[in-house]
């Protein structure tokens, strides 16, 4: 599984976004190969919140649905998972952003990696959350901003160092297959994102 380390900002300052090092190139989701469809995630952290940001190079950059927790996943989609912690999680954090900045947050209780028992609450709305969506500098690029509060997430304890975490993308190009991407592939045929396991660990350094 991969390992990030990421930087910590002063509370407040902006994130310089350019001289932030991106993970390392998604894969496809089963593990076979890297994808056709490049995404740069940038990761920073704060006192506040953690801070993400998605690169997608994208010749058709689309979606419909305008309503928070409207079912973005059936189009195209950048997504976070968060649990603090170094095991293997069952209770984490789903945050998804659409190319025309629509939200998908959910809380999702996963005990068996098995969607036929997993549980998505998606009447929790992660409180503070700031997030945006715009146009990429080349033709249908597109990007997606979250700031995901600390308190957000855990109302109360200390922070936790370490978390796990992974990041993806649903990329559906019209008229070619669809392809779903990962940080660290789920290795799922189908595709399946749901695979705590196979969650990264960040390091809040």
């Amino acid at each position: 599984m991969p390992h990030w380390e990421v930087p910590r900002l002063s509370l407040k300052a902006v994130p310089d976004w350019e001289r932030l090092p991106p993970l390392p190139p998604f894969r496809l989701a089963d593990g076979g190969g890297f994808s056709r469809h490049p995404t740069a995630v940038r990761l920073a952290w704060d006192e506040a919140a953690l801070h993400v940001r998605f690169d997608c190079t994208d010749h058709d950059a689309w979606g419909t649905f305008t309503r928070r927790d409207d079912p973005i996943y059936q189009e195209e989609a950048v997504e976070v998972f968060l649990a603090p912690g170094d095991a293997d999680p069952v209770r984490y954090f789903e945050l998804e952003v659409s190319p025309r900045g629509t939200l998908f947050d959910a809380i999702v209780l996963n005990p068996d990696s098995d969607r036929a028992t997993m549980q998505v609450d998606t009447a929790w709305d992660c409180p503070d959350l700031l997030w945006e969506a715009g146009v990429g500098e080349a033709s249908q690029d597109w990007w997606a901003k979250l700031a995901i509060p600390w308190r957000g997430l855990l109302p109360t304890g200390p922070l936790p160092t370490t978390w796990r975490a992974n990041f993806y993308r649903i990329e559906r190009p019209r008229g070619e297959p669809a392809e779903w991407s990962a940080w660290s592939p789920t290795w799922s045929h189908p595709a399946d994102f749901h695979k705590p396991a196979w969650f990264g660990r960040l390091t809040l350094v």
